[in-house]
């Protein structure tokens, strides 16, 4: 898709709208959960800085159940990676940092803003963001080595992001908790895997009843992406 990097935060935020309603149910019933307990939305979310459409789901899930779902997200959506986190675990290692903004008042634009800000602040802070609600979360996830990918250790990290907060103006955030967390990426380098199958070991194998569950709605999301394409000229060279 030519000119799929033209398209606009909007445009995204419209087709991740459509992908929540039509597909992801799809996905979470094929994992035996029922998709009214879990919510989902439509939320900014960052990457090396810059800002996109994403897709966060909350849940009282237990670990093997999340990474499940994460999994099964991540191989119909093609996701290198998708990100599960749970803050109210006292025994985590991850430092993290939410960062509320006054009510209806976190969009694209400040979530963005914010982020460069953070950036500004101490290097290693635009690495990534997740949002839900009016509460930017900033996670100093590690690699296999127990590294933090941000190069900042845990204190630095939070340390940056409460200075940005009480530096940031408009509109004026708080910082409302902090502390250490569980989070990893669950992930897939389609690079080298390019059946998913570091997803499809997770999910049963390739085999598996999940996986050609995933499959078929796979084939559901490639229709939707097509058309939105296709709709939206993405698809069309210059």
């Amino acid at each position: 898709m030519p000119r799929l990097a033209e398209a606009s935060y909007d445009d995204r935020a419209t087709f991740s709208a459509e992908v929540l309603k039509e597909i992801v149910p799809k996905i979470i019933t094929a994992n035996g959960l029922d998709p009214e307990a879990l919510e989902t939305e439509v939320t900014p979310g960052g990457y090396l800085l810059k800002t996109n459409a994403s897709l966060q789901t909350e849940g009282d899930l237990d670990d093997a159940t999340a990474d499940r779902l994460a999994g099964s997200l991540g191989y119909v959506f093609r996701q290198y990676s998708v990100l599960a986190s749970r803050l109210d675990d006292t025994t985590g290692k991850t430092g993290f940092v939410v960062v509320r903004f006054p009510q209806d008042s976190l969009n694209a634009t400040v979530a963005q803003k914010f982020f460069e800000a953070a950036d500004a602040t101490k290097k290693g802070l635009g690495g990534g963001y997740t949002a839900f609600g009016d509460e930017q979360i900033f996670l100093n996830v590690t690699n296999s080595d127990g590294k933090p990918y941000s190069g900042l250790d845990d204190a630095a990290f939070q340390d940056g992001l409460k200075r940005t907060a009480a530096s940031f103006a408009d509109p004026k955030p708080e910082v409302s908790s902090s502390g250490k967390a569980t989070a990893r990426f669950i992930s897939n380098d389609w690079e080298k895997s390019k059946q998913g199958e570091d997803y499809q070991s997770l999910l049963g194998g390739a085999d598996g009843e999940l996986v050609k569950k995933l499959d078929e709605i796979g084939r559901d999301y490639a229709s939707l992406v097509a058309k939105t394409a296709e709709n939206k000229g993405w698809n069309r060279d210059q």
